[in-house]
This record gives C-alpha cells, sequence and structure tokens, in this order.
C-alpha cells in the first residue's frame, strides 16, 4: 500500500509517533521511500534518531547524514504555515499526530491548544490546498474528548475534526480522514502508570469518582486503527475501534492485587468525564459497523455516497458498556506485561 511513498508523521516524537513510525519502517504497508519525523523538540528527535539506530551516543556521521536516511528528523512547527509547507511539498501521506493533549495545560493556556490543534490543522489543509500538493491522504487523529467535549482540549480536537472532513470539498485530490479512540492504556500520565507508582510508594491509590469507567486500548490498536482507516475509509470518515472498557476501581483493585494498599476517592478533577464517549448518541444515527471499527460518515451530504444509512449504530459507545471481568481485565494487564512486580514496561518504551 505504501511502497515507494513518502511519509511525513507530524508530532511523531509522541508516545503515537514512535509506535507508528517504528510499524512503518518494518514494511507492514510496504517499503516506503521515506518517513519524516515533523516536530519541534530537537531533543526528543534526537533521542529517537538514536534509538532507532540502536545507537548510545550520536556522532557526525549520524546527524549529517539525516536527509540520506529513510527515517529522517525535520524540526518544525504545525503552527507555522511555512514550516509545514516545507514539510509537506513531496509527501504522498501525511499522519497529523501533533497536539497539546493534556487537559489541564490546555484549561490554562486555551488559546495554544487552538494554534496547535486547531491552526496546524488549518495550515495542513492551506498548504495542500493552495500549492496544490499531490498528497494522496491526510489522517488526523483525533480522541474520545472530541466527542460531546467538556474541556478545551476536547472542543480543539472536534473543530480538528471538522476541519479535516470540511477539506476534502477544497482539495478533491486529496483523502482527508481522522480516528478517534480513547486514554492508551499505559501511557505515560495516564491512569495505570499513576497507579503503578502509587503502589510502588505504598499507596494510597487515588481514585477521582466510584463508578468512573475508561476505554482499554493498547498503542497497538490504536497504529492498528490507523492503518485500518487509511486502507478504508471513504473521504470524510472517522475510524472509531471497537475495544472494551472497565470500572477504574476494578483497575485499581486488580493492579494492587493481595497488597495492603489503601484506595482513597478524591473527587473528580476538572475537565474529567466519568465515562469516556467515542460515538455521541446524535453521531450514532450516521454510524456504521465495518469489521472491528465503528465508522462516522461525515455530516456534510457532498461527501456521502448516499443519504439513506444502512444498519447505524443508533446509540452512543461510551465506556460505560460492556464493561469487562474481573478475570477478562486480569487477563488483559497480563497481555500488556502490566501485572509485573518489580518492573512496568510501557509500550511507548518498547521501539524494537
Amino acid at each position: 500500500m505504501l511502497t515507494d511513498k513518502r511519509v511525513v508523521v507530524t508530532g511523531g516524537t509522541g508516545s503515537l509517533g514512535k509506535v507508528l513510525v517504528r510499524r512503518l519502517l518494518a514494511g507492514e504497508l510496504g517499503q516506503l521511500k521515506q518517513i519524516t519525523v515533523f516536530s519541534r523538540d530537537e531533543a526528543k528527535q534526537h533521542s529517537m534518531r538514536l534509538a532507532f539506530q540502536h545507537l548510545r551516543t550520536a556522532t557526525d556521521e549520524v546527524i549529517y547524514r539525516n536527509f540520506e536516511q529513510v527515517l529522517q528528523f525535520r524540526i518544525g512547527d504545525v503552527r507555522d504555515r511555512h514550516s509545514v509547507s516545507a514539510a509537506l511539498h513531496d509527501a504522498d501521506i501525511v499522519f497529523n499526530a501533533a497536539a497539546l493533549k493534556q487537559v489541564p495545560s490546555c484549561e490554562y493556556f486555551p488559546f495554544e491548544a487552538v494554534q496547535t490543534n486547531i491552526v496546524g490543522a488549518e495550515n495542513i489543509v492551506c498548504a495542500i490546498r493552495e500549492q496544490h500538493l499531490p498528497i494522496k491522504t491526510v489522517v488526523g487523529i483525533s480522541t474520545d474528548k472530541a466527542c460531546k467535549p467538556v474541556n478545551v482540549m476536547g472542543m480543539t480536537k472536534a473543530v480538528q475534526e471538522r476541519l479535516f472532513v470540511r477539506a476534502n470539498l477544497d482539495c478533491p485530490e486529496t483523502r482527508f480522514i481522522c480516528v478517534r479512540y480513547g486514554n492508551v492504556l499505559a501511557s505515560r500520565g495516564s491512569v495505570i502508570p499513576l497507579f503503578h507508582e502509587q503502589i510502588r510508594r505504598g499507596g494510597p491509590v487515588t481514585i477521582t469518582t466510584i463508578g468512573m469507567t475508561r476505554f482499554l486500548l493498547s498503542l497497538e490498536q490504536a497504529v492498528d486503527t490507523i492503518f485500518a482507516a487509511l486502507a478504508e475509509a471513504d473521504r470524510g470518515e472517522t475510524y472509531i475501534p471497537r475495544v472494551p472498557s472497565a470500572l477504574v476501581t476494578d483497575i485499581a483493585k486488580t493492579l494492587i492485587g493481595e497488597g495492603p494498599i489503601e484506595t482513597v476517592v478524591t473527587g473528580i478533577r476538572p475537565g474529567e468525564k466519568v465515562h469516556e464517549i467515542l460515538v455521541s448518541e446524535e453521531e450514532a444515527f450516521r454510524t456504521i459497523t465495518r469489521g472491528n471499527y465503528f465508522v462516522i460518515l461525515p455530516m456534510l451530504p457532498e461527501l456521502r455516497a448516499s443519504e439513506k444509512i444502512e444498519n447505524p449504530l443508533g446509540k452512543e459507545f461510551s465506556s460505560a458498556d460492556s464493561l469487562m471481568s474481573d478475570t477478562e481485565l486480569t487477563e488483559l494487564l497480563t497481555r500488556h506485561k502490566l501485572l509485573i512486580k518489580d518492573r512496568f514496561v510501557y509500550e511507548e518504551d518498547m521501539l524494537a
């Protein structure tokens, strides 16, 4: 599918970006001609370069021959239209993973979130439209927080989704599609690493509210969703992984095991949802099932093949639905190496 193609991954030094790049380099979708990691953090790029070349220290040869490698690194910012244009000028496929995604940071600095999550997306669209770039596909990577948003991060991501869907009308030679998923299992900053650290310290384990649920999605499954959308999605469609969920109290109980660790309810945090929602009730009437995924059809009628939607989902897809049993949860956490007593392994650290 991507043999001899040139790919750009904006925000490619993040948790998702690193796993995406690793799998692209492994040739799952064909042998690429070039992968460009486009981001603004030179330190993260440097670390990623060394990790992917299995080096402990850098030499001039490694750094100065950057543009002779299949995996290339380009400093730039999606907020800056000029650097975006330069990064995309010879690309075939763009994965937009650049984002401000920490909920509290976006609340305190909402316009910064607007500039990265909204203006950044618009800069990609403008570069393609105004320069008539022959890019085949743009994949916008979104979040459950964009669905019925209650915080700035979700609001900006919701607008980003609409910008990419609308871009199909202005750039008929480019397919703009989206993927949307919840918190990634064991990504840094999510609930499982927090619980691990609290358990290491002897507790207490803090739970914001009883009854809270979360989807359990691995980074690998997130990339699977991106690849499925790339292979199958029509213009303007949004792919949603059909994944299990669990009570946060059950996650804590399973991680604690038989240990004498206390749990404390601290109260829901600002901008936090009790349940993650990946398809809203309103979206459900234009959402269909396709294999292992739900697919939200575009709201704009110009982008839909037919006004009639066969067998729509009809109800919202929430983490409160179909909760895992204790046995299922234990098996899932064990499979992802998250019940190891002495050392927890996080997927974003496993580059090889």
